[in-house]
């Protein structure tokens, strides 16, 4: 007898019908209209199925801290930087872990299974770095969460920073980051890219680099984390984060880096919330959107996936740990419209992120991980149109979250009433 069977499914590639049966927490079988004896079946009514979100950046250390110690009036990036600066002092890993714990449950209840959480290595105590591989312990029956060693105030630019780093990966971090465009000079970025991608190497670690999170056209530090990445042996391995500077080069040298991205294996995972929100800040008018050449680097083979970044933090004052919304926004700002377009925004917080984060297990075929989000919409398009209700969230087969599905019950003066009402196409 299976432990569950799922009935009446879609699935995002558009299949209908479908029956996933799960015993000991993995898929057994995927086909149209299966029926087998289950302790438990579940009809989804026709609705879509999915793999969990997944985020693939994101900064768990900062997250739920919005006004302490006080609110970024600027809005910039660099006041933020500085914003967290003056943070730091005042962290706990009491008030750290407790904040992490609650973004988690809050990502739960959204269906995001996986997170790449950047953490900042720059303080010496290593603080946030235990505290968050200790919430990566308590979260791990639910939640993949993945830590980047984060040098924030840049690895050469701030004293005893390669250390820091070195001894944060020591203590279990799993993957090396960087922030180049931080450094004192292109060359001292350039450097640092280096360095950190030649530590990934030694280590057999993966590398996730905060990469041109400016709008200067001349931030060009995503080539040379390709060229290290051919160099090192490390394609596939690497992943460049923001390259928002690429929305401001010219068109020639473009054209020139695209194919360099893609030969070297990097993938790319643009941030539309936060981009759009911190770049363009020096602009009068017109003010340039900021976020990265998303369907260019997609038509040119790079694997590109949407994180959130930020939630309520020193840089952003919103957000709730909906992919849903990253990846509206994201298609809006990428004018992304096309159906084909639409879903291509779905893989960028599903399948797409799941690569960047190298997920073993993720999907929906026979041999995967039982973990997956119903949703209360009929594709992906209807899912990100609407942010679609989380109806229930399994992982390994466990029920973790439900909702009930959202309906309303109009009364309109001159009609009869019409109950359970829902916006669809």
């Amino acid at each position: 007898m299976l432990d569950l069977l799922i009935t009446n499914a879609t699935l995002p590639d558009g299949r209908t019908g479908i029956s996933i049966a799960v015993q000991n927490g993995q898929i057994t079988a995927v086909q149209a209209g299966l029926q087998a004896p289950a302790h438990e079946t579940i009809d989804a009514g026709g609705y879509l199925l999915s793999p969990p979100f997944v985020d693939p950046h994101f900064h768990m250390d900062a997250t739920l801290s919005y006004g302490l110690p006080r609110v970024n009036q600027s809005g910039t990036l660099l006041e933020g930087i500085a914003l967290w600066g003056e943070l730091k002092p005042l962290l706990t890993a009491e008030a750290l872990i407790n904040r992490a714990l609650a973004y988690c449950d809050w990502a739960v209840a959204k269906g995001l299974l996986a997170i790449r959480s950047h953490v900042d290595t720059s303080d010496p105590s290593l603080l946030a770095v235990d505290a968050l591989l200790e919430v990566k312990k308590q979260v791990a029956p639910y939640i993949d969460l993945q830590l980047v060693a984060f040098p924030q105030d840049g690895v050469l630019r701030s004293q005893g920073g390669v250390d820091n780093l070195k001894r944060a990966l020591d203590k279990g971090v799993e993957v090396v980051g960087g922030i180049p465009h931080f450094e004192r000079t292109m060359a001292d970025g350039a450097a640092s890219v280096t360095l950190l991608c030649e530590i990934a190497a030694e280590r057999g670690l993966l590398v996730d680099m905060h990469c041109d999170e400016s709008d200067d056209p001349l931030s060009r530090h995503i080539e040379t984390l390709a060229f290290e990445s051919q160099r090192l042996g490390l394609q596939g391995r690497v992943n460049g984060s923001h390259c928002t500077s690429m929305h401001s080069m010219d068109n020639y040298y473009v054209s020139k880096l695209l194919p360099l991205i893609a030969e070297s294996g990097v993938s790319v995972t643009a941030n539309p919330l936060i981009n759009i929100t911190l770049q363009g800040r020096h602009d009068t008018y017109p003010k340039r959107r900021g976020m990265t050449r998303v369907p260019e680097l997609m038509a040119a083979g790079v694997n590109v996936a949407f994180g959130h970044d930020c939630v309520m933090d020193p840089w952003y004052g919103m957000g709730s740990g909906d992919m849903l919304e990253v990846a509206h926004m994201g298609l809006h700002v990428a004018q992304m419209t096309s159906q084909k377009g639409i879903r291509q925004c779905f893989d960028a917080v599903t399948v797409n992120a799941a690569r960047v984060m190298h997920l073993q297990g993720y999907g929906l075929e026979v041999g995967c991980d039982a973990s997956f989000v119903l949703l209360q919409a009929r594709d992906p398009v209807e899912a990100i149109r609407l942010r679609a209700n989380r109806l229930k969230v399994w992982k390994k087969g466990q029920l973790l979250a439900q909702t009930p599905e959202v309906s309303t019950e109009l009364r309109l003066p001159g009609r009869p009433a019409m109950i359970g009402f829902m916006v669809t196409r």
